[in-house]
Order: structure tokens, then C-alpha cells, then sequence
């Protein structure tokens, strides 16, 4: 029976391959066009007035691999593979191999690496050393906190809860990432504030001009959760009896500033952008639902393109510029569950996002970037014929006639640990289960994996960075993660590079100069 199926399966395979081109002229013509494409490429010099920094949370090559062929084919490109500068990223941490995405993110954000799990501070802070993350030469700046001090405006999107651990480094400085409000803090950790607390409380946070995700639970007390829009019981719940998101209120009022506060889509499609300077959106109490079960009428939760278009809505009002860091992070937390096709169609709305963003901006003033901050497990598996389900099956194995998935996983939960034991007569053998009697297609079908875990952990692998816009060639080559900081601070002319201290440089420079020659003729 299972022969049978096999031979039916391969020959639907074949079908599917011999009809898609493969002739001499339609590689020629795809080598052509892509020549011409390269021959096209100039170095924009101008300065980066806008940042845009998307980042597919564990969104590694393998992902972007399967977005592409569940998207449009082997052939096919997404959006930001077509920019023309990209590189890659060593992702490891300060002192992991693989990193978390708290310590990654502070890389990438704040230009240091950083110990894992800790949020926006350096390598002299230890995991949970509360008394060291107070110090303020070991609390880093990120690119938001540049951009503010330039006088730009900044924002961050976020499918996860807004104090999650991609988001956190922009604003926030917290020994733990877990440290989201005061439930999960322990009793040593009094001296120090939440990460939630920080954002709206301490600057930079209650000065971002727009903060869009999930979150509250952690924002206000005792939250009450529902069907559409559960509790997250992975995550801080906090019970101290606070409402920050009124407090937020509270703050911009007394400080005379034109705010939004919108909870689902209805109220921030209906935002009055040129009457906002400051938008906080909250539209769950965890993390945002994935964008293949989102409720999509007025009373859901806005897809991460909705978010998007807002955000560059009311940054794009300031004449000095702005920068924005926009998150895919479910990307990563269908991942850790072993659900690639989730992961990869959240990869697939990303790009949507990326896509609508070139639509309103000017590349040439405008430099966006798309990233990860790192990689997970997933890999492409076996020889399935090009122009097949990414999410099918392969088979079967050539060593115990078993078929398998195209796409697998290195580590994985219990659901994906797809093994039995059988047991005929006193003999005992280990049985794989067979990939085809099930439906693989499914949203919520858990790939094999290879080492059982509680959930799928990270991946150690490069990441890729494609770039658009001023200064976009810098990223070319392969690169430390934090190298991202200081090439983006040189784009927008901001920080160490920003016309100020750049003069100052040079006066000193100057200054040294003059000295020593005068020195030298005396």
C-alpha cells in the first residue's frame, strides 16, 4: 500500500516539474537580467534622513529560502531580495554561541554585544545583576535615542508584546528580559524598574513618537483575557494595580502634546495622522495573533502593513527625518513551536510591510534595511522536485523506506519529536512516522525534528542584511551583528557621526595639528 502511494505521489511531482521552464534561452534570459540589473547599481552618498529597520525575528536564510518558494517558486524574489547592497551578520553574543533575541537585538540596536538575555546594556552586566545594570556607563543608547537627540522622531512596530525582548533595547535597560513588569522581578531586583515601566515612564520611552504592538498585560494590572485575545501565560501578568497606558496619557497631556491611544483596527485606520504626534497602540494582551487567524473586521488587531502605514503616517510630519524599527516577531514564535508554514507566511507579511514602505518613502533619501537577529533550526531537506508544496513530502528514505517532509528542524518539541517505538515478539525498534499519512499543509502542522525540547531553540547561524538607500553599500561583506549600529549611525549622520561631533573631531584634530607645529618650529 504505502509503495503504491509513493509512485502515485512521484508521478504528480513529475507532472508539476515538467511543466515549468527549464530550456537554454530561460536561464539566459534570467542570467541576463540579472546582469543588467547589476550594471544598474550606483552608491547613493547622500545622508539616510529616514531609517527604516525591519527585523524578521529568527527569520534566517532557510526561512527566507521557503517564503520565496511559497511565494512565487523556486525563481522567484521577494521584495528586499531585490535591493541592491546585502551581507551577512555573525549573530553569536558576548557570551553565547547562540544568542537570544534580547541580547541580539541589543547589537543590533544599541552597537555592543551584549550577554544573553539582557536588554540594553553591556558585557560588564551579568544575566539577573540588577545592582550592575544601574550603572550608567554599562547602560547603552540606542539608534532611537540618537534619533531623538538629533531631532528626529522615532517609532517602533512590533507584532510581539511591546516590551518584548526585540523592542526592549531601544528604550529600556534590564538585567533580564523576562523583567517585562514587576511579577517576574524577584525581591533582589527591588532598586530596579520594569522594562514596561521604562517605556513609558524614563526617556527615551515616553518620548517615541510611536510605540504599535501587543503588551497589555504588562501595561495594565489584572487585564482580563478572552477567546480573541487571551492572557499570555509565558509572559509577565502584572497585578501591582498600574495603568500605564493612562499614565502615557497622563503624561503627554500635562506636557501639552498632540497623542493617540487606538486598540484595534478600526480606531487606527480611522487615526487622524496630521493631528498626532505621538501614537501608542495597544491592540493585545500578549503578542499580536497571527496574521493567518487575525480577526480582520474593525474590531481585530491591524495587520504589521497597518501598522506600518500609521506609523510612517504621523513620523514622516518631521522635517529632520525619522527611524523606525519594525518587527516580525511571530516569525519566531511560530518557529520555536515547529510550525514553518506559520513562520514562513509571517515572513511572506513582513515582506508585504517592507513592500508598502517603499511605496512611502524616496529611496533616495530614505534607507531601509531587512534583517534578523537570528536564525533558527529549520532546514530544506531531501531532492523534491522544483515547483512542489514547500510544505510536502519528500520520499521515501532511501534507508528506511519511510517518507519525510521537505522542511525539518535540528531541535523541537514533543510534538515534533515524530518517532514510536514497535515492539514484535522480544525485539524493540524505533519506527519514524510516515510524513504522508498526514496533512502537512496544515497551519498548525509541527515539522519533525531531529533533538526533542521543550520548544525549538535558536539557531547559531549568519543571518542576511539587504539594504536600500543612502549609504546602503556599507553593508557588503560579512559582518559583526553590532557593526549595523554604527553603519546606520553613519548614514543618518547621528551619534558619533552627526555634524557636531564630526566638527569637533575635526577641530581637535586641527587643534593638535597647529600644536604640534608650532612645537616643531620653535
Amino acid at each position: 500500500m504505502r509503495v503504491r502511494k509513493v509512485v502515485v505521489f512521484f508521478g504528480v511531482i513529475t507532472c508539476v516539474w515538467c511543466s515549468l521552464p527549464s530550456d537554454q534561452d530561460f536561464w539566459l534570459r534570467l542570467a541576463k537580467e540579472e546582469l543588467e540589473e547589476s550594471l544598474r547599481v550606483k552608491w547613493n552618498l547622500g545622508i539616510a534622513k529616514n531609517v527604516i529597520l525591519f527585523v524578521g525575528d529568527g527569520m534566517g536564510p532557510n526561512t527566507v529560502t521557503a517564503a520565496r518558494i511559497y511565494k512565487g517558486g523556486e525563481t522567484h524574489r521577494l521584495v528586499f531580495e531585490k535591493f541592491p547592497h546585502m551581507g551577512m551578520l555573525k549573530t553569536y553574543s558576548a557570551n553565547k554561541m547562540v544568542p537570544d533575541s534580547a541580547c541580539s537585538a541589543t547589537a543590533l540596536f544599541c552597537g555592543v554585544k551584549a550577554n544573553q538575555e539582557t536588554v540594553g546594556l553591556d558585557a560588564t552586566v551579568k544575566h539577573k545583576d540588577c545592582p550592575a545594570s544601574l550603572r550608567p556607563e554599562s547602560r547603552l543608547n540606542s539608534l532611537a535615542a540618537l534619533a531623538l537627540k538629533a531631532g528626529k522622531s522615532a517609532g517602533l512596530v512590533t507584532t510581539a508584546r511591546v516590551t518584548h525582548a526585540t523592542p526592549g533595547p531601544l528604550y529600556a535597560h534590564s538585567a533580564d528580559r523576562k523583567w517585562e513588569c514587576e511579577d517576574e522581578m524577584p525581591s533582589e531586583a527591588a532598586k530596579c524598574k520594569d522594562i514596561a515601566r521604562q517605556l513609558v515612564e524614563d526617556w527615551p520611552g515616553r518620548d517615541l513618537h510611536v510605540v504599535l504592538g501587543g503588551g497589555r498585560q504588562v501595561l495594565v494590572s489584572n487585564s482580563s483575557g478572552s477567546p480573541a485575545d487571551p492572557l499570555d501565560t509565558w509572559s509577565c501578568i502584572s497585578k501591582d494595580g498600574r495603568n500605564l497606558i493612562n499614565k502615557y496619557k497622563e503624561d503627554k497631556k500635562s506636557r501639552g502634546l498632540k497623542y493617540s491611544f487606538v486598540s484595534n483596527s478600526k480606531e487606527l485606520k480611522e487615526l487622524n495622522a496630521a493631528k498626532t504626534d505621538y501614537l501608542l497602540g495597544i491592540f493585545a494582551n500578549g503578542h499580536l495573533m497571527f496574521e493567518h487567524e487575525r480577526n480582520k473586521g474593525p474590531e481585530g488587531m491591524p495587520s504589521i502593513s497597518d501598522m506600518v502605514e500609521a506609523s510612517i503616517k504621523v513620523l514622516q510630519k518631521n522635517k529632520n527625518g525619522y527611524f523606525l524599527m519594525v518587527e516580525g516577531a511571530k516569525i519566531d514564535l511560530a518557529h520555536h513551536r515547529g510550525w514553518a508554514k506559520r513562520a514562513v507566511d509571517e515572513t511572506v507579511a513582513m515582506e508585504n510591510a517592507v513592500q508598502l514602505a517603499m511605496s512611502m518613502t524616496d529611496e533616495r533619501d530614505t534607507l531601509i534595511i531587512v534583517t534578523s537577529d537570528h536564525t533558527h533550526t529549520l532546514s530544506i531537506n531531501g531532492y523534491p522536485y522544483r515547483g512542489t508544496n514547500i510544505f510536502g513530502v519528500v520520499g521515501p528514505s532511501n534507508y528506511d523506506g519511510v517518507n519525510y517532509t521537505t522542511l525539518s528542524y535540528g531541535t523541537g518539541g514533543p510534538g515534533a519529536f515524530q518517532y514510536y517505538i514497535e515492539t514484535v515478539g522480544n525485539e524493540s525498534k524505533v519506527i519514524r512516522k510516515d510524513a504522508s499519512l498526514e496533512d502537512t499543509d496544515r497551519f498548525d502542522y509541527e515539522q519533525i525534528s531531529a533533538i526533542r525540547l521543550i520548544e525549538n531553540s535558536h539557531g547559531g547561524g549568519d543571518v542576511a542584511i539587504y539594504a536600500r538607500g543612502p549609504h546602503s553599500h556599507l553593508f557588503h561583506n560579512v559582518h559583526e551583528q553590532h557593526y549595523v549600529y554604527h553603519a546606520i549611525s553613519y548614514a543618518a549622520k547621528i551619534g558619533a557621526y552627526s555634524d557636531a561631533n564630526i566638527n569637533s573631531s575635526n577641530y581637535t584634530i586641527i587643534t593638535i595639528l597647529l600644536a604640534f607645529t608650532i612645537f616643531v618650529t620653535l
